[in-house]
């Protein structure tokens, strides 16, 4: 299975919502770091398994609608604590309703809220 990773960082804020969990329920920004993992079985006609230029163009897109907002106040996050969880689901339905390759099988979304905590969401095409 060949794979295509791509990186992108940015800053949000949230709050933790439905139980005590102390200063994570107050008002907090976190570094987001994004790993955006395509994979797939076979390559295009040009020894590509997806156009890098579409991806990243879909990737830069969502990430500025994330981009020093608050998580909280996003429609996507309406009834849901806003953990890296959810948020790694929510990021990687969002890039599988824009990529249009047939080689792909299946992308996975890592979301590092910090450099020890990570969560991600694998979805299969």
């Amino acid at each position: 299975m060949y794979t295509l990773t791509v990186q992108r960082d940015f800053v949000a804020q949230h709050y933790l919502i439905g139980g005590d969990w102390g200063p994570e329920n107050d008002l907090h920004s976190h570094h987001y770091r994004i790993d955006l993992e395509l994979q797939g079985d076979t390559l295009d006609q040009h020894g590509y398994l997806v156009d890098i230029v579409d991806v990243e163009n879909h990737l830069n897109t969502l990430v500025a609608s994330y981009r020093d907002r608050t998580l909280n106040d996003l429609p996507t996050f309406a009834g849901l604590n806003p953990s890296i969880e959810h948020f790694s689901r929510i990021f990687c339905m969002a890039m599988v309703d824009h990529l249009q390759a047939s080689t792909l099988t299946g992308l996975k979304v890592v979301i590092w809220e910090n450099e020890i905590a990570r969560a991600s969401y694998h979805h299969t095409l």
